[in-house]
């Protein structure tokens, strides 16, 4: 499908390389990817043609051996958790890749940004389309997400009330403060010295 647009509401041609990533090949490659492309299959003979019309100069041993053995810090084999030694692609290869992306990258936007030139009434109504279209999606995402969180907390307070009563003795109650009993206070008497109380008086007899 060839898309025309002309500047200021008209029309122009689409570029045949966005009209070449628009169209499926239906084709998926299995094997090692860089930057989700297939190295084998894509990658490597892409950087065999550039090499061969003098658009690149890539080492001939990073495209005969693009994936080289990684190595720890002290030289020996790196191995996964699962066992497996570690490759990577090997440095001049990856430079190449990600000079490539970087420049997709550009072109996107760059053509972006001309058809918002050319269209931008257009292209306004597309993006107020679009945001309306996904307002009840994100609200419904955001409604599950709480829903959830208030689930898992829910979960986790109720597992942790029935580990602690499972690890409690059985027959076990709570431990309740003892009341202290108040001291008797003593009589008025005993609280008063000795010698503040008066002595009785001596009786002689003749």
């Amino acid at each position: 499908m060839r898309l025309h647009i002309r500047k200021g509401g008209g029309r122009m041609e689409t570029p045949s390389y966005i009209r070449a990533l628009l169209i499926p090949n239906g084709r998926k490659a299995p094997g090692r990817k860089v930057w989700s492309i297939d190295l084998e299959q894509v990658w490597l003979p892409f950087f065999l043609a550039t090499n061969t019309a003098g658009e690149t100069r890539l080492p001939a041993e990073a495209l005969g051996a693009p994936l080289r053995l990684a190595l720890d810090s002290d030289g020996s084999v790196k191995f996964s958790k699962a066992g497996r030694p570690v490759f990577r692609v090997v440095k001049d290869l990856s430079d190449a890749v990600k000079m490539v992306r970087e420049n997709f990258s550009a072109s996107l936007a760059k053509y972006a940004g001309q058809v918002y030139e050319a269209m931008p009434e257009g292209y306004k109504a597309e993006v107020d389309k679009a945001q309306d279209a996904g307002k009840p999606i994100l609200a419904r995402d955001r409604a599950a997400i709480d829903e959830a969180l208030a689930t898992a907390v829910e979960r986790a307070i109720t597992e942790a009330e029935a580990q602690a009563q499972a690890q409690a003795p059985a027959g076990a109650k709570p431990k309740r403060e003892r009341k202290r009993k108040p001291k008797a206070e003593a009589p008025a008497e005993a609280q008063a010295p000795a010698e503040a109380q008066a002595p009785e008086p001596e009786l002689v007899t003749a």
